[in-house]
């Protein structure tokens, strides 16, 4: 650790603001990224969740260090890790087409919780290269990512029919397009339309495009809704 940066660890009202303020731009900096991408949890809410690990943290090592209380400086900080799962929890979601979203972003409050940790304790270090490793993963690591997927010819697409004979029809339309099916889920919707879906996990063969597949199991007579998840 920096050896210059020993006056601003203490528990005093200099070093608390220096902590307040570092959680404060570390977190924002997370969640703008969030909130460009139009996620719920965004700038607001990493900075609460930040603010308050942060103060968490500050607070116990005031109680220990300044008031002489008997306490483990690390049992609040434990607490704060273990509410912070339920908050997550809730940016989970399990849309219509059977796709789970909201993982990076519950990942994301999960860190930027630690961050207040380390804000709060004085961990200055950690906290910057924490913020800047998660920025490099949110920003530069999901562009890799986005391009790999692509080049991926495994297409997961999700299909809501209107009549059984339909189901005979996708699949017969994926073995001319040269598209193997992997995998397949179908279920019965509970509204009053009785429509079906099914979730299909296919790999293209024979190069077949994403575009290709979609449109062809979009034109079948009786399908009504076509999306890749």
């Amino acid at each position: 650790m920096l050896n210059g940066l020993h006056f601003l660890r203490q528990p005093d009202l200099l070093g608390m603001t220096v902590r307040v303020l570092l959680a404060l731009v570390c977190s924002g900096l997370i969640g703008l990224e969030r909130s460009n991408k139009r996620r719920p949890a965004g700038f607001r809410t990493h900075i609460l969740i930040c603010l308050g690990a942060a103060m968490t943290t500050a607070t116990s090592q005031y109680m220990y260090v300044v008031m002489r209380y008997p306490i483990s400086m690390s049992r609040m900080g434990a607490q704060v890790i273990a509410g912070v799962s339920f908050i997550g929890t809730g940016a989970i979601i399990m849309t219509k087409w059977r796709r789970v979203r909201g993982l990076t972003t519950a990942a994301g409050l999960w860190v930027v919780a630690i961050v207040g940790l380390c804000c709060g304790a004085g961990f200055y270090e950690g906290a910057v290269y924490a913020t800047f490793l998660v920025l490099v993963a949110e920003v530069f690591f999901s562009k890799l990512e986005y391009s790999l997927v692509r080049r991926d010819r495994l297409v997961n697409v999700y299909i809501e029919y209107a009549k059984p004979s339909c189901l005979e029809e996708m699949v017969s339309r994926c073995h001319i397009l040269g598209a193997k099916i992997v995998d397949v889920e179908i279920t019965k919707k509970s509204d009053k339309g009785g429509n079906s879906c099914a979730v299909f996990a296919l790999r293209s063969r024979q190069g077949a495009g994403r575009e290709d597949i979609l449109r062809e199991l979009a034109g079948i007579e009786g399908v009504l809704t076509v999306v890749e998840t």
